[in-house]
């Protein structure tokens, strides 16, 4: 049974996994000419502006969720399905890059430093990095209404994109229900082993680099 401890470092994690992971998908909206999330108040770190309550939970339960969606209107970019797809992918994107960073500070400060307040600062770390790295793998899913059907959706007919709009819904319920099964656990899981193995790696030979080694 997980303690409270577990709670304490999970949470904030999965806040600021979640809020980096929406901020990105405003700011790439942004950047390709659509300011519908700046004008609603999504282009921010509040995690208040971002959460979903139910993605949340299963980001604490399952290591893996979503967030609100961003509103997007790809009636502002040059190439709508470019767009979307390039809006969709800044979350995940956002989220290794976030998760890379958060596992080499825990690689640094594990081999460079000592210390009860430093030891808790690098666990936070690497929870941290694998809630960004599973939250960049399940999002790249391509089921709807995850970022991975977006990205999809730019090489599919858009009849295709229309009827998995159309049954979001149920799709989004039937995505929760694999959840709690665990059914997407294996592809999830092994995703996250694959990019984190990665990270590591590069983390390992940057502090090897530069003398931490």
């Amino acid at each position: 049974m997980r303690n409270l401890q577990y709670y304490i470092i999970v949470i904030p994690a999965a806040l600021i996994a979640i809020s980096f992971h929406e901020m990105s998908h405003a700011l790439a909206a942004r950047l390709l000419g659509d300011r519908t999330a700046e004008s609603r108040g999504r282009l921010n770190f509040n995690p208040l502006s971002h959460i979903d309550p139910l993605g949340l939970l299963c980001m604490v339960f399952f290591g893996f969720g979503w967030a609100r969606p961003v509103p997007v209107n790809p009636r502002y970019f040059k190439n709508p399905k470019t767009g979307m797809a390039v809006t969709a992918f800044a979350g995940p994107l956002s989220n290794f890059v976030l998760g890379f960073v958060s596992l080499f500070l825990y690689i640094a400060l594990t081999v460079s430093f000592s210390g009860r307040v430093v030891s808790a600062f690098a666990q936070f770390m690497y929870v941290l990095a694998t809630m960004n790295v599973g939250l960049g793998i399940f999002n790249l899913i391509p089921i709807p209404p995850l970022d991975g059907s977006k990205i999809l959706f730019m090489f599919l007919p858009n009849r295709w994109a229309a009827w998995c709009y159309q049954y979001e819904g149920y799709i989004r319920f039937g995505l929760v229900f694999c959840l709690y099964l665990g059914l997407l656990d294996g592809v999830i899981v092994a995703g996250q082993s694959f990019v984190l193995g990665r990270f590591l790696t590069w983390g390992l030979k940057i502090c090897s680099a530069v003398g931490l080694l």
